[in-house]
């Protein structure tokens, strides 16, 4: 299941070729998340890649107890040449 678009600045550079990045749940195949994708914007996809991230290392607490946060998974999803998904859509606002 998708959880969120990943929004920054390599992602909105990779969207601009029909590629979009979403975090998604960690027991997701490939395959699932395809399913997900074209069921849910009415697009073809042709590849998915999945990573996992490693959960970042902070500091907490009075003693300052280091602490980590979960792992997740990152999808980068390919779609065909010409086709969008809206989320991933910069609209610029009308100069005055």
């Amino acid at each position: 299941m998708l959880i969120k678009p990943l929004i920054s600045e390599k992602s909105m550079a990779e969207a601009a070729k029909s590629k979009y990045t979403f975090v998604v749940e960690g027991g997701d195949t490939k395959f699932d998340i395809k399913r997900n994708v074209e069921k849910q914007f009415g697009v073809n996809v042709v590849k998915v890649s999945t990573l996992i991230m490693p959960g970042k290392v902070y500091k907490t607490g009075k003693r300052w107890k280091f602490e980590k946060h979960n792992d997740w998974k990152k999808a980068i999803v390919q779609v065909k040449p010409g086709q969008k998904i809206d989320l991933f859509e910069v609209k610029e606002e009308e100069k005055k």
